[in-house]
């Protein structure tokens, strides 16, 4: 599988937001995952009675999946990093190319199937649905219906009004997929989603933006009202208060497994699993599900009614279209590139 030679630029970075390993001198367990609001539950609601439980000191790195696969490349043979937490198509590169250890003890008969991966070299954390976001004060104002599929970005009345993030980002990168998908391609063959984005897509198109900073700024500028946006961040955007809901479009909505693992490194620290699996921790599956929209990874868990409003649980879940990674990671870095030719200029 190819490395993701467009992340050479962030690696220099990379180096330089890790303290080097002759400082890292256990007890201190580095963590590389999201910023935003995931960043702030993980820091609020795990890492306290982690630290307390295992008298060990967590630092968190926050950075998107590309950015923290670019970390593990440039770290190479000296990896600083003990726990990753990415999304599912930069972790099967991270798996490829041997940087993540064997996860042991995992409750494997509560898991469902689609949070296992080969050899336990990670685990799934939370299931995501990637579909629509919109504004639901605007839309009534407006007298508008909401978005019921994509095709639905293609609508100009959406003129400048549409965020979208770019696919170096799994939330842009699957909404490429699906309008392929939808028009007689998929995986194997994006051209199709390539042109509806050129020729259709574009003209709606605010921004195209990664950060989730930014991209709820936007929205609450008023700037934005519609959103290409997974289930984790439009909950935890409502949970503030602004007016937003997420639609699964009738075409289906995509999947996105939130997945960790260990780091593999000469004298890894115990540590990493622990830290991994206590993720799966049934009360903090609860707070994944309540403060992130996750949908849970335990066949066990009860979910209270009112937290299952919007993420992808029971039916949702399993109508999710689940994107062949295999192909679209061989495939990524020439997507990207053609991207940023074609479509983001």
């Amino acid at each position: 599988m190819k490395t993701l030679s467009l992340l050479t630029a962030v690696s220099i970075a990379a180096l330089i937001a890790v303290p080097s390993a002759a400082s890292a001198q256990q007890k201190t367990l580095y963590v590389a995952g999201y910023g935003g609001s995931f960043e702030k539950t993980i820091r609020d609601e795990v890492i306290p009675g982690f630290e307390k439980e295992n008298g060990v000191k967590v630092e968190y790195v926050a950075g998107n999946s590309t950015d923290t696969l670019a970390k593990l490349q440039a770290q190479k043979g000296n990896q600083q990093i003990d726990v990753a937490i990415v999304d599912d198509g930069p972790m099967y590169q991270a798996i490829q190319l041997g940087f993540c250890g064997k996860l042991e003890g995992l409750p494997a008969a509560d898991l469902y199937d689609t949070a296992r991966f080969k050899d336990d070299r990670a685990v799934a954390i939370g299931i995501v649905a990637t579909g629509l976001m919109y504004n639901t004060k605007v839309f009534a104002e407006k007298g508008w219906a909401p978005p019921t599929s994509w095709n639905d970005l293609k609508d100009t009345k959406y003129a400048k009004q549409l965020v979208i993030p770019p696919i170096n980002n799994t939330y842009g990168l699957e909404a490429l997929v699906m309008l392929s998908k939808m028009n007689g391609g998929g995986e194997t063959n994006v051209d199709s989603g390539f042109k509806i984005f050129k020729e259709q897509i574009n003209p709606n198109v605010l921004a195209y933006e990664p950060s989730p900073g930014k991209m709820t700024e936007l929205f609450q500028s008023g700037q934005a009202v519609i959103a290409v946006w997974g289930t984790g961040r439009v909950q935890s955007f409502a949970n503030t208060g602004f007016p937003v809901d997420f639609v699964y479009p009738k075409e289906g909505a995509a999947t996105l497994l939130t997945t960790a693992c260990p780091i593999t490194k000469p004298n890894a620290s115990p540590l990493a699993s622990n830290f991994v699996k206590m993720l799966l921790d049934p009360k903090i599956q609860l707070v994944m599900l309540k403060d992130y929209g996750y949908g849970p990874v335990l066949k066990s868990l009860v979910v209270p009614p009112e937290l299952g409003k919007m993420a992808p649980i029971g039916e949702r879940a399993a109508k999710l279209y689940n994107p062949d990674w295999t192909v679209i990671n061989e495939k990524r870095e020439e997507w990207t590139k053609r991207w940023n030719r074609e479509v983001e200029r």
